[in-house]
């Protein structure tokens, strides 16, 4: 079958069959070239696509990398690894990025997002308010709206902090439900009233539950010096007293029932009462209290000593080094308040005039004494309520 050739490519002097086999063979190369430049262009579609598989495994990778850093060294880490994310293009830096990032919370450590979220650089800040604007309060009771905050991260200890979410929170509170408070600073008290009321009708340690009439009456005259509805109060007491608030579990060793982080916490020796022997259990500080637990992962303590009106002190022991001792100063041959489990599972009230604790060295044992010291001076959410209620009360 014959072939045409291209009349551009014939020219005198040379046949007509060399200059079809000229002009094949220019074209056999430009298909050549072709089919190189497609299969460059399939090679780098592929690269793109494995890069893309890169960065969506590493997207699904971080954030849990993140939470892990942040719960075993706290928000520089947690600050590190958010730094980390913007720099490679996987999280921008817009605070509202950063905030839905926290608010979604994939695979993050909600005590280090706490911890993040309470800081006083302006970014953190920044993100705390817009952390806040992610939760939609519109036509909650102010339980409702709490239990939804509260589960978002978990509190830190430091008064300050508490101060800035508190505050926050009631501001965004009051914006989608305008009218149900006077201001934001009924709604910051009242949301303390109830935090706390959560701890005395659900904590294991506290025995006089409250009845409704001293809720009612810790919160008379709050609402810019006017009393609250006895209904909107009811309702809250009863949503609380039905059903205690949720704790955000991070990897299921929260056992301290407070939306606090602990003061402290770790494993020491203590001293049987009855029998003296010496046995290791996990000591966990926090409101006031120390709780002490077989195993970690146990979801009630052994045992609870409340440190209201207790000293701590250095002491020497002839079986073992670096002892403290809790006991009540002054008061030789009283018992201090305390409860334990005993081998049926009931929990039974301690009579013992003090406890002594041992640790790993004088360090750590000093540390111990010092955090519970600090513990037994200071509650921070009764002084920040206290000053608010000042607050209220001077615009009468």
């Amino acid at each position: 079958m014959p072939i045409s050739a291209d009349p551009a490519e014939l020219s005198g002097g040379e046949t007509e069959e060399l200059q079809r086999i000229k002009w094949h063979r220019k074209k056999l190369l430009e298909d050549i070239q072709k089919l190189k430049e497609e299969i460059e262009d399939v090679f780098t579609q592929i690269d793109c696509f494995e890069l893309a598989e890169e960065s969506r495994a590493t997207q699904e990778k971080l954030p849990a990398a993140v939470g892990r850093w942040g719960a075993l060294t706290g928000s520089v880490s947690l600050l590190q690894g958010i730094q980390y994310l913007i720099e490679h293009k996987l999280l921008s830096s817009n605070v509202q990025d950063i905030a839905q990032f926290l608010y979604k919370g994939e695979g993050l450590n909600k005590t280090a997002i706490g911890v993040y979220l309470g800081e006083r650089d302006p970014i953190n800040l920044q993100v705390l308010q817009a952390f806040v604007g992610c939760h939609e309060f519109a036509n909650l009771n102010l339980v409702q709206a709490l239990r939804q905050f509260l589960w978002s991260f978990r509190l830190p200890g430091e008064a300050q902090k508490i101060d800035r979410m508190m505050e926050t929170f009631a501001t965004r509170y009051c914006s989608c439900n305008p009218g149900v408070f006077q201001s934001t600073d009924t709604c910051y008290v009242l949301s303390f009233s109830v935090i706390m009321l959560n701890t005395s009708l659900h904590n294991p340690n506290v025995r006089d539950r409250p009845p409704f009439e001293r809720f009612v009456s810790m919160n008379r005259g709050i609402n810019d010096g006017s009393d609250l509805p006895q209904e909107l109060l009811w309702n809250l007491f009863d949503s609380i007293k039905s059903e205690p608030f949720s704790i955000p579990e991070d990897d299921g060793k929260d056992l301290t029932h407070t939306f606090f982080n602990p003061d402290r916490e770790g494993w020491l020796l203590k001293l049987g009462g009855r029998v003296k022997t010496w046995k290791r259990r996990w000591f966990i500080l926090t409101d006031s209290c120390l709780y002490y637990f077989e195993f970690t992962t146990d979801k009630e303590p052994r045992g609870i000593i409340p440190l209201e009106n207790l000293s701590v002190q250095k002491v020497d022991d002839p079986k073992k080094p670096f002892c403290l001792e809790l006991c009540l100063p002054g008061c030789r041959g009283q018992k201090i308040k305390a409860c334990k489990t005993d081998g049926d599972g009931k929990v039974v009230e301690g009579k013992h005039e003090s406890s002594r604790i041992s640790a790993a060295s004088a360090e750590e044992r000093d540390q111990w004494i010092e955090a519970i010291r600090a513990s037994i001076t200071r509650v921070p959410f009764y002084d920040l309520v206290s000053a608010r209620k000042k607050k209220i009360a001077s615009k009468r």
